[in-house]
């Protein structure tokens, strides 16, 4: 029963956690916000969203292989594929912020004349939808390794070995 914990189950379910992490964000935020972000994402934005479920899926389909427990052991060859599309996560809000920048732009750049604070704040909305975008999914993108990472821990632990390779006995 062990085995199967170690060998099957574990592999199988700590790829998960991520996917419902990044939907308990998803259903935490303000349902009002959340539909406004959804009613205006601009092809940036798009952009974002786009690249980070593509790196996600990649990412949890590695973690998965990566948590592989083989007798004393994990497959350590995705280990590098893991560390760069982790660290592509981070360039995710510097994407939104270049939205938000634009956004900003193009909100000042239709102004002409006198404008009520009211109408500035509606053209300036939009232009958060970016930086939001670029920050949910740099979250989520650092999610899957991070789960490999304490995964290997829970699994080396219930194997009864020390990360050295030892027995923890």
């Amino acid at each position: 029963m062990r085995r199967w914990i170690l060998a099957v189950f574990f592999p199988l379910v700590l790829p998960l956690f991520p996917v419902l992490a990044a939907g308990l964000v998803a259903g935490a935020i303000p349902g009002q916000a959340r539909d406004y972000f959804l009613d205006h994402l601009s092809l940036l934005d798009q952009l974002i969203l786009g690249l980070g479920m593509a790196l996600f899926v990649i990412q949890t389909i590695l973690s998965w292989r990566a948590l592989r427990w083989k007798g004393g052991g994990f497959d350590e060859n995705v280990d590098p594929w893991l560390s760069h599309l982790a660290q592509a996560a981070e360039w995710f809000p510097l994407l939104g912020l270049i939205g938000t920048v634009a956004g900003i732009l193009q909100t000042f750049g239709s102004i002409s004349g006198p404008t009520p604070p009211e109408k500035i704040i509606q053209l300036y909305a939009p232009a958060i939808t970016a930086t939001g975008a670029g920050l949910f999914m740099a979250l989520v993108n650092i999610l899957p390794t991070w789960m490999v990472l304490v995964g290997r821990d829970l699994i080396r632990m219930v194997a009864g070995v020390k990360a050295s390779g030892q027995d923890a006995t």
